[in-house]
């Protein structure tokens, strides 16, 4: 039986678009289990080249255009220190954070080297636990500034002559929170990033510079006002099945529940901004559905506990279907977001799982290829009318939508998400009210369960097909999938305007 007109995607073809930053679909490395060593780092594998990079990594992670990778923390930066991994005399070193040995064979030099090899920006995010304002400025001297000066001089006896060039670098990880080593009351981190900053500024003034912040007005309205002029983003992270000590990972409906909270830290991070009076932008340089296991008991069962992250199993369309709508969030208000990092690129909860013997792409691989690849380049002003989905005791939207023009064709990409587990959807798509002519196709994925999922024995089980999903306006959506369509009808020039700010939470969604 056809499926009942369910959501209408409302497309205002009259408003003007906004440039969305393609550094929301950025990445993440830390120095955790098997994220760099056994990851992207594996000298002596035969699938590794002369510097120990593995090319097959390489090889998946070209095809989603990474445009920037975080490294190297998260919680281990809050003890690293950088001079420990430069130099052709290194050491190995106690990492406190992850309470394992790190042998410092992947510093600085590597990550910007592997970092070029992607053709990927390097983002540094510097210790701000035990680190102090003078070691942030040094690290950014080494990398950045020409030969003459302390540090840029040891790089050049490292064998790096040119400077590195980083654009991107970051004060301090999570340091409101009491589990990261360093952390600071409120007031200590608001001087203590006034210093870094204006520091790092006088170092290299032509740097993109950000600071680890919290949607909560008491916590980051002090950081604005003290260093706000130093800043170009606050740095906020979200990981919404929290699965540190207990490793029970969320069903599909209770994942769909939480699809809205990503949004929701958006819009109220974006009013403690407004209310500073400073121009900042917000990077939402953590993400993921599943916070990464790792029980915080001492011991080595505790440690070898983070191989539960490596089931293949947990990772199935409720993450797909999750990840599209936190993408979806972040283009809607790209005004104001213009950084996001998946967290991690491989192995713990990665979209790509990295073993000996080679790669599998996960569900998220898929629909971070998709919108990094399918995606136009501008995002429209677009309204969803959507019936709701019974999720988990919560009512969510059952479709997720947002709509990209191509700024020099005019050609229409809109993302569909169907959120129902068992449930098709039609869905009717209208540019200034009409239902445009022709046939649309689409990049599909979906699985042939809620709980599909790609593993080592069926990697492909879950993979994007080409399909002709509707046409004359009209799409049917399948269950638990993501779907960019592609509109045959194009819009006409754009009407001159400076941009639009998105007027409401969740997307303008209204239940219909």
């Amino acid at each position: 039986m056809p499926a009942a007109t369910a959501a209408r995607i409302d497309i205002a073809a009259a408003r003007p678009s906004v440039r969305y930053s393609r550094d929301v679909f950025g990445h993440f490395i830390e120095h955790f289990h098997r994220q760099v060593y056994g990851g992207i780092f594996e000298p002596g594998s035969p699938l590794a080249d002369e510097q120990g990079f593995r090319l097959d990594v390489l090889e998946a992670l070209r095809e989603l255009r990474v445009p920037n990778v975080r490294w190297p923390g998260g919680c281990f930066v809050s003890a690293y220190h950088w001079l420990d991994g430069v130099g052709p005399n290194r050491e190995p070193s106690y990492d406190k954070a992850w309470r394992v040995t790190d042998p410092n064979t992947f510093g600085t030099d590597e990550f910007i080297a592997w970092c070029r090899r992607l053709g990927a920006e390097p983002y540094i995010c510097t210790n701000a636990g035990t680190g102090t304002a003078e070691e942030m400025a040094d690290w950014l001297e080494y990398c950045n500034l020409p030969q003459g000066s302390r540090w840029a001089d040891r790089r050049a006896a490292n064998g790096h002559p040119d400077p590195h060039g980083v654009r991107f670098w970051s004060i301090g990880n999570e340091n409101y929170g009491d589990w990261e080593i360093g952390a600071k009351s409120g007031p200590d981190w608001a001087r203590l990033v006034t210093e870094s900053a204006k520091m790092m500024r006088r170092t290299d003034p032509s740097v993109t510079l950000m600071t680890a912040a919290l949607d909560d007005l008491d916590w980051t309205l002090p950081l604005l006002r003290s260093a706000g002029k130093y800043l170009d983003l606050v740095s906020i992270h979200g990981y919404w099945d929290r699965l540190d000590s207990v490793n029970e990972p969320s069903g599909y409906e209770e994942v769909m529940a939480r699809t809205l909270e990503p949004e929701r830290a958006i819009a109220r991070m974006e009013a403690i901004i407004r209310a500073s009076g400073q121009d900042v932008g917000i990077a939402f340089d953590e993400w993921n559905l599943r916070g990464w296991h790792h029980p915080w008991e001492p011991g080595a069962a505790s440690i070898a506990a983070r191989d539960l992250n490596d089931d293949e199993s947990t990772y199935t369309m409720a993450d797909a279907v999750f990840s599209a709508s936190f993408l979806n969030a972040c283009l809607r208000h790209a005004s104001s977001v213009r950084m996001a990092n998946i967290a991690p690129t491989v192995n713990t909860r990665g979209p790509l799982f990295v073993h000996p013997e080679g790669v599998v792409r996960r569900t998220t691989f898929h629909v971070l290829a998709m919108y990094a690849n399918l995606l136009a380049d501008e995002v429209l002003d677009t309204a969803v009318w959507s019936a709701p989905l019974l999720a988990a005791g919560n009512e969510v939207p059952v479709v997720d939508a947002v709509a990209t023009v191509d700024s020099a064709t005019r050609a229409v990409t809109v993302a569909l998400v169907n959120k129902s587990p068992e449930q098709s959807i039609r869905c009717e798509i209208r540019i200034d009210g009409l239902l445009p002519a022709g046939r649309i196709p689409a990049t599909l994925l979906a699985g042939d369960s809620p709980d599909a999922f790609n593993g080592v024995a069926a990697p492909d089980a879950v993979h994007p097909v080409e399909v002709p999903l509707g046409e004359d306006g009209t799409v049917e959506l399948p269950p638990h999938s993501v779907a960019l369509c592609r509109l045959e009808a194009s819009l006409p020039a754009a009407p001159a305007g400076t941009g639009w700010r998105h007027p409401g939470l969740a997307g303008g969604w209204q239940r219909g």
